[in-house]
């Protein structure tokens, strides 16, 4: 313990003797906004540190006592890092959504308090909405629009949505970059790579180096505009048979890296009971299609939108056909899943749905599981093992069995960390992808229903007979 809190108090000198060193050297003033968000996230992370390291002390490990202190611990510790995360903004906030959607990867005090990042996140000025659009248009707001909504429609942790009429008469959805991001971004992700490293060194069993490696990797990807408009057009071919779906129309004329134009489109939140039931739309009907697209965009194209929250995620009837639709939004993070993995992920899921524990173990280890295979399993599907084992097609989820896999993130945290790192990068994003859509059947009442698995076998068998024709 000596040595561990000598570590702590060494990583701290070293963190503001360096920073110190960086102002000198530089000449910057202090209220340069990277040093400050340096300066909060070394603070937090030793504060965090610290708690951990010394809270235990007088407790006994595995007694009913140490589970309520350690409860604790993880909730001010989460409370710390979503006020971190919401006074650095931008990349912090996104990492923050990241962690908040792995209900069953990671603690629930820690999922539960950063799920409220979603609704945190920071405006831009109006001045400064209009500067990003005078940039990168080289127009005026009454040169472009007849109106332009001040108060946006929603504010995410990378841009704002605003909606306006062009002059031709059509609404529009404008989503716009905050303008401090792009400049910002590379620096953040340093500093979080740093911060997580001395962590590691602190607290070895803690690795999650995967999170600094996908945001590195994602972070430019979604903070290209021009990308997402080319997914939302390349998803909305690729699913046009599903009559159900609406992906907005993209106005390539009046979008650039930092802005997007797209069609306007409204509806309710996917996870708001009370306006499908105000508007007469059926969540089973919802559930299933939505299970159909991302069993399709899955283990048949490999092509797969990445972040299913709820915001993203609308519910409609259509003006028109008075039909119910699903209203796909936000395209900027997208995972394309490489042909053999597909196949391993394709038979693992059959080997999971039939309780074929020889093909849950064999494909699980090509997946890169290893011996960790039975708490991939678990992962994978947010079952216990003894539903894996019977097949999850054919027994049911009880509200003990999800208490009990949330209660084994916490216990099995070490061996999560450990098995993140194994599997194959293409997985992280499917793994946050699976919780979040979890989360949305468990909001509707209709997790695990059999149409669920009906359609996730016949695109698996499909994706197989193609693979092998």
């Amino acid at each position: 313990m000596a040595g561990r809190l000598l570590k702590v108090s060494s990583l701290a000198t070293a963190v503001f003797a360096s920073s110190g060193f960086y102002l000198y050297s530089r000449q910057l003033d202090l209220s340069d906004l990277s040093v400050i968000r340096f300066g909060r996230a070394a603070a937090t992370t030793a504060v965090i540190s610290y708690d951990y390291l010394t809270a235990f002390k007088h407790v006994d490990y595995g007694t009913e006592e140490y589970w309520a202190l350690k409860s604790k611990v993880h909730r001010r510790s989460a409370e710390r890092l979503r006020d971190l995360c919401c006074a650095n903004r931008g990349t912090f906030i996104k990492v923050g959504q990241h962690l908040g959607a792995l209900d069953y990867l990671l603690p629930e005090e820690y999922t539960s308090t950063l799920k409220v990042l979603h609704s945190r996140a920071p405006e831009s000025t109006m001045e400064e909405i209009q500067q990003v659009i005078r940039e990168d248009l080289g127009k005026e707001l009454s040169e472009l629009f007849v109106s332009f909504e001040e108060k946006p429609q929603g504010a995410a942790s990378l841009a704002q949505v605003h909606k306006a009429v062009l002059h031709d008469g059509r609404t529009v959805a404008i989503k716009v970059q905050h303008p401090k991001v792009q400049r910002q971004s590379s620096k953040d992700i340093m500093v979080i790579e740093v911060l997580l490293k001395a962590v590691h060194w602190l607290f070895p069993d803690f690795a999650f180096m995967w999170l600094v490696e996908e945001a590195k990797k994602n972070m430019p990807l979604e903070l290209d505009f021009l990308n997402e408009g080319h997914n939302a057009e390349k998803v909305a071919k690729m699913l046009s048979h599903f009559p159900f779906l609406k992906v907005p129309m993209i106005y390539w004329d009046l979008s650039t890296k930092r802005i997007l134009t797209m069609e306007f489109l409204e509806g309710g939140q996917v996870n708001d009971r009370e306006y499908m039931k105000k508007h007469n739309i059926n969540v089973n009907e919802i559930s299933e299609n939505l299970g159909k697209m991302y069993s399709e965009m899955i283990f048949v194209h490999g092509f797969v939108h990445c972040d299913p929250h709820p915001g993203n995620v609308l519910v409609r009837k259509c003006p028109r056909s008075q039909k119910t639709e699903i209203v796909l939004l936000d395209h900027g993070l997208y995972q394309v899943l490489q042909p053999d993995f597909r196949m391993d992920y394709c038979r693992l899921w059959m080997s999971l749905i039939k309780g074929d524990m020889s093909g849950v173990e064999r494909y699980s280890r090509r997946l890169g599981a290893g011996d960790l295979y039975p708490l991939f399993a678990c992962v994978l599907t947010a079952r216990s093992w003894n539903a894996v084992n019977t097949g999850i097609s054919s027994v049911p989820v009880t509200h003990a069995e999800d208490v009990e896999i949330r209660t084994n993130a916490a216990l099995y945290l070490p061996q999560i960390s450990d098995l993140l790192n194994r599997v194959p990068r293409q997985m992280l994003l499917l793994l946050k992808t699976n919780d979040l859509l979890r989360g949305i059947e468990t909001t509707l009442q209709t997790r695990a229903s059999s149409s669920s698995f009906i359609n996730m076998s016949r695109c698996c068998i499909r994706a197989v007979a193609r693979s092998v024709s």
